[in-house]
């Protein structure tokens, strides 16, 4: 069918990277698309009695995992078999240290490493090679964790919680990840098949810098290429909307695991595995984060969402995160007080600036 003059137009404005960003919410900053659930917070937070209500939605993980939490303490609680071989390290480490660990643990490479405090897939790599932890201790200055790389072919952000005293919890989020790959002609440059991908237009200077090696390669037809590895929204991912796949057997599996948890209502499992199927079953996945208060149901940034079901599905939870720390403090459950919750802020704005001089 023939294309009217404004449809041609509107192709052309969206391929322009400024347009796209503004006419598709799903990439605009943060505090842009958060004003109105700020306004809901203040209410939530008169009603709790307290501004940091979400401390006690998850008692053992510090400030109820909002924003700061370690993840190697966040490993700690989680029980050894659902998660990767994982090891905390000092920025001081050298290469010979993750190495003679990769050793003992039987591990090869890939790898990945990442800080221990992060969001935002910020200093996470995937490493290869001896060079990349080298060129990676060169710049990295906050404690870091090692970890055994998972190749299964699904990588999900699966949203659960559970009220505090109930024996099923819900999950109310899935997001399957779809990483930033190409899929090769035979005579096309991984750099050009990027330029005819809209999406990726808005990372491709990212790209550039990252992954130089992969710019000039031409893969042959029907060859995938992935170009970035790690699966994060800042990082080009396609964030796309699963939660149809959500079954009892499934939460069922996620109760198990939960409740295996000490301390755990509330949070997005960040994962990989190989099946819907076996993933109900509870076999071959691995948990790669778990994150608590501050994680975000991702299924909203699916692209052509609308932003106002969007704001629906994180204001539900929002609710949902206050009914669960209100319900947890009846039973004893302490709010962390004002000016602790005020000294654990300038903490994380202090480690904040240190990871904006690296």
């Amino acid at each position: 069918m023939r294309q009217s003059r404004w449809q041609l137009f509107k192709r052309k404005l969206f391929e322009v990277p400024f347009f796209m960003k503004l006419f598709h919410w799903e990439f605009w900053p943060f505090n842009v698309v958060y004003f109105p659930v700020f306004v809901y917070y203040a209410f939530l937070a008169v009603r709790a009695r307290s501004i940091f209500f979400f401390s006690a939605a998850n008692p053992t993980i510090e400030f109820g995992g909002m924003l700061g939490e370690s993840k190697g303490d966040i490993f700690n609680l989680i029980p050894e078999k659902y998660i990767p071989t994982t090891k905390c390290f000092p920025p001081s480490s050298s290469a010979t240290n993750i190495t003679t660990w990769m050793e003992a643990t039987g591990l090869t490479y890939p790898i990945l490493l990442k800080p221990d405090i992060g969001e935002r897939g910020w200093m996470v790599k995937k490493i290869d090679s001896l060079a990349d932890i080298e060129r990676y201790l060169r710049s990295v200055k906050v404690d870091f964790l090692a970890q055994a790389y998972v190749p299964y072919r699904i990588e999900l952000g699966l949203f659960y919680y559970r009220f505090p005293g109930a024996k099923k919890g819900r999950i109310s989020s899935i997001t399957r990840k779809g990483l930033m790959a190409v899929t090769g002609d035979g005579k096309t440059t991984v750099r050009n098949l990027l330029k005819s991908n809209l999406r990726a237009r808005l990372y491709i200077r990212d790209f550039e810098e990252k992954y130089p090696e992969k710019m000039d390669m031409v893969p042959g037809k029907g060859e995938p290429i992935e170009v970035e590895p790690i699966g994060n929204h800042c990082r080009g991912t396609t964030f796309l909307d699963d939660t149809e796949k959500v079954t009892e057997a499934l939460e069922a599996t996620f109760d198990q695991i939960a409740v295996s948890i000490p301390g755990f209502h509330f949070g997005r499992f960040d994962l990989r595995c190989q099946s819907y199927d076996e993933l109900e079953k509870g076999i071959n996945f691995k948990i790669l984060e778990l994150n608590g208060a501050g994680a975000e149901p991702g299924h909203v940034y699916q692209p052509g969402r609308s932003i106002w079901k969007g704001y629906r599905d994180i204001l539900h939870h929002l609710n949902v995160l206050c009914n669960i720390a209100i319900q947890n403090h009846r039973l004893g459950v302490p709010y962390t007080p004002f000016k602790e919750g005020l000294r654990f802020i300038k903490k994380v704005k202090a480690y904040n600036r240190l990871k904006e001089s690296e």
